[in-house]
Parts: C-alpha cells; sequence; structure tokens
C-alpha cells in the first residue's frame, strides 16, 4: 500500500466511507482497508443523513407503486410490496445496481463470433441462449 493510498483510506474514512467503498475506489481488498484503519485506531464517523429511504418517500410505502408497506419491527425493512414490484423498480433503475468492476467479463460467442460481456461468469460460452441451442445441437438432424 503506497503513502498516497494511505493518505485517501483516511481521508475517505473521515468522509464517513465504507471499507468497501474505499476499497474499490483505490482497488485494494477489503481486509487491507480494515486492518490498516484498525492499526490506526480510525472508527467510521456518523453521517448527518437519515436512514435509507425511498427516493425521498415514505418508508412505508412501495418504492415503485406507492402502494403502502407494514414495516416488521426488528426486521430488515422492506422497500417493496412484492417480489414483481422489486423486479419491475429494479428493472427501470439498472443505473442504481452496484457492479463491482473486476466481475465483468468480455468474451466472444463460440457460434455467431459476437463479442459480449457477462458479469459475474467467468466461463461464459455463447451471447445468448439460441446460439448455444444452436451450436449445441448443429447436425443434430444427421442422426435422425
Amino acid at each position: 500500500m503506497t503513502e498516497e493510498q494511505k493518505k485517501e483510506i483516511i481521508a475517505l474514512r473521515r468522509n464517513g466511507d465504507s471499507y468497501r467503498q474505499i476499497a474499490d475506489r483505490l482497488n485494494l481488498t477489503k481486509n487491507q482497508v480494515v486492518s490498516f484503519c484498525r492499526r490506526k485506531g480510525m472508527i467510521k464517523p456518523k453521517k448527518n443523513e437519515p436512514a435509507r429511504s425511498n427516493l425521498g418517500g415514505d418508508p412505508n410505502h412501495c418504492r415503485n407503486c406507492g402502494s403502502p408497506i407494514t414495516q416488521q419491527p426488528g426486521r430488515k425493512p422492506v422497500l417493496f410490496c412484492s417480489g414483481r414490484c422489486c423486479q419491475d423498480w429494479w428493472n427501470h433503475h439498472p443505473e442504481k445496481v452496484h457492479r463491482r468492476p473486476g466481475a465483468i467479463y468480455h468474451f466472444t460467442c463460440a457460434h455467431c463470433g459476437k463479442s459480449f460481456t457477462a458479469y459475474g461468469n467467468s466461463h461464459r460460452k455463447y451471447c445468448s441462449h439460441a446460439c448455444y441451442i444452436a451450436d449445441r445441437f448443429k447436425g443434430g438432424d444427421e442422426h435422425e
């Protein structure tokens, strides 16, 4: 870890950033950041912001459709009234999805030769299910 990274960790930690956020920003592992902060006796200061909200709305209403939600005390807050609303909201807000930069892989399709990317799967061979089927069963008619 360089001196510049150490100074950046101190500044980001004072700013209230989490270990994971700092690690992702500086291309370090979370454990490296945690170890450094513990050695320095740095604790995370409280941010002056309210608890997680539903896009500035009422936490007792669905993020997607706005229907009322009953929150269970002592449990993680529910953000959506149903799985369908959750899926619909995330499909319409892909920019809000936190994706790790190291988990995006670039490939060339084994069937059509087209370039494509895959998130979280380093062993992908085909760009689509249609290419997989076409390549897997090519020449399958010869045996019938």
